[in-house]
């Protein structure tokens, strides 16, 4: 079976068609600070309009538990969406009660609402099975076919992503088609040389996709909080920087794997440590196996990668065809400690062939870093799903469409 795609649900002029999208972007105070999902999602919205479907938009955003929260009200995405189509948007104030059902029954042909979140009601992220599947059938009185193309839910099994596709005509959008396209690429016959640039704070979030992409890559670049359980791993003191100790033992299998395959891997050889966790805390560079040697001591922690270890990676990136990057190589929100990640989302604009943001921290890092989209090759929506699919893992929100 192959994914089901816009076409196969043929002429949908007059109906009424549920876009599961995933526009759950940061807000701070009612004001959305990075629109990139909500852009994401264009390309389909606009091509249900121009067949005239009637179109109804449903999202997440946030963890409201289960109950209504005007914090994470879509009401600010919907007027966002207006502004992009250039064209009204309509806001039902509920998910399945009588404003979503007015406003849908109020929709012309090519005409748009956005209902409310969808974790307003607990039913949309229940373990039950029954308790989904009956808000999954609120959901389909709504409308005559669904499109999934929210990327970023499609790892999980819930009512709007799993529940619906089996209860109405179902298909992908153009997003999740664009995203498929891309993790193909990365994991079958990718350009050569492959390198895999990995940061965020955690190992064990990575841990999968390390073991499924050392067969595949060519070289796989380590940064971040995760630097510190790789150095720890080689006999390093990495004085108070984030240290996962029950892994140690898996990333040194790692380190022989590579080492066995004859995958190289780019491990810092410096890196910025600060007194404390702190936007203005005092700093040092210092060698990668002398980070206890600093002012600070064994109290010193590890925020970024150092200068020349961000001129290696760079290098590295550049030289490469093919790179996938997910995780910040530190912590970039602060601009004192921001530089490696700005210097590898600059080479990764300079790449000769496919480069790949691997959604999440990265994509929030290079919009704030001041770099646009299309100067990479793809910006994925999806952190979560994207490093599941490349861990091998089976996506429920896929299969569901036909992919296996």
């Amino acid at each position: 079976m192959t994914l089901r795609t816009l076409d196969s649900l043929g002429p949908l002029e007059g109906k009424r068609v549920i876009v599961r999208c995933d526009l759950n972007v940061p807000l701070r105070d009612g004001v959305i600070t990075d629109d990139g999902r909500v852009r994401a999602s264009l390309p389909t919205l606009n091509a249900l309009i121009n067949a005239g479907a009637r179109v109804i938009v449903c999202s997440h955003l946030g963890r409201p538990d289960g109950a209504p929260d005007p914090q994470y009200s879509l009401e600010p995405v919907a007027q966002r969406l207006s502004e992009l189509l250039g064209k009204p948007v309509a806001f039902a104030r509920d998910t399945v009660g009588e404003s979503a059902k007015d406003a849908v029954a109020s929709l012309e042909d090519g005409g748009v609402v956005v209902i409310e979140n969808l974790r307003f009601n607990a039913g949309e992220t229940a373990k039950d099975d029954a308790e989904r599947a009956a808000f999954a059938g609120q959901l389909a009185e709504l409308g005559d076919v669904l499109v999934s193309d929210g990327f970023g839910v499609v790892h999980r099994k819930q009512a709007s992503v799993y529940d619906l596709a089996q209860l109405l005509p179902s298909a992908a959008g153009l997003l999740i088609a664009a995203e498929l396209d891309v993790l193909d690429r990365l994991t079958e016959n990718p350009e050569r040389p492959y390198a895999v640039v990995l940061g965020g704070s955690k190992v064990s979030d990575k841990l999968g996709v390390i073991s499924h992409l050392l067969p595949r890559v060519d070289r796989i670049l380590v940064g971040g909080g995760m630097l510190f359980t790789f150095l720890k791993a080689q006999g390093h003191e990495v004085a108070s920087s984030l240290l996962e100790e029950d892994q140690l033992d898996t990333v040194r299998g790692y380190i022989a794997e590579a080492a066995e395959r004859g995958v190289e891997l780019v491990l810092p050889t410096d890196v910025v440590v600060a007194e404390k966790f702190s936007a203005d805390a005092a700093h040092e560079v210092v060698a990668a196996d002398a980070i206890e040697s600093t002012a600070f001591g064994a109290s010193g922690i590890g925020l970024d990668i150092g200068p020349e270890t961000a001129a290696r990676f760079a290098d590295v990136v550049r030289g490469s065809k093919t790179v996938f990057w997910n995780g910040p190589m530190g912590v970039f929100e602060f601009p004192a400690f921001a530089a490696g990640t700005k210097a590898v989302a600059q080479a990764l604009t300079e790449v000769d062939g496919l480069s790949v943001v691997g959604g999440g921290d990265s994509a929030a890092a290079v919009r704030q870093l001041g770099f646009a989209d299309d100067q990479f090759g793809h910006i994925s929506t999806g952190g979560g799903a994207s490093l599941e699919f490349l861990e091998g893992k089976k996506l429920p929100g896929l299969e569901v469409l036909g992919w296996v």
